[in-house]
């Protein structure tokens, strides 16, 4: 995504140097540090929690269709397209 080369990295550092000065700048890039670390964490937990989701939606749409599948076969056994000759019909 972004292309950062030696040579950028050091002059974002020479210029945090300049305007930080010595003694703020390994607090500063140390806070810097830690929220990256947490923003990555962040994207990853979110991208693991859209991975699940859309797992478990492919899962829920594959569930519904055996469903469908096994009433289909239920009513299709149950269903019988040959007239009932049983004494109860009024049928002789």
């Amino acid at each position: 995504m972004f292309e950062v080369g030696f040579t950028e990295l050091l002059l974002v550092g020479i210029v945090a140097l300049l305007v930080l000065g010595p003694e703020r700048l390994p607090t500063a890039a140390r806070t810097l540090g830690r929220g990256l670390g947490q923003a990555k964490r962040t994207m990853a937990a979110i991208k693991a929690q859209v991975d699940r989701e859309l797992d478990t939606q492919a899962l829920s749409q594959e569930l519904d269709a055996v469903a469908l599948q096994r009433l289909e076969q239920d009513l299709r056994r149950g269903v019988s397209l040959q007239p009932d000759h049983s004494p109860t019909s009024g049928n002789p």
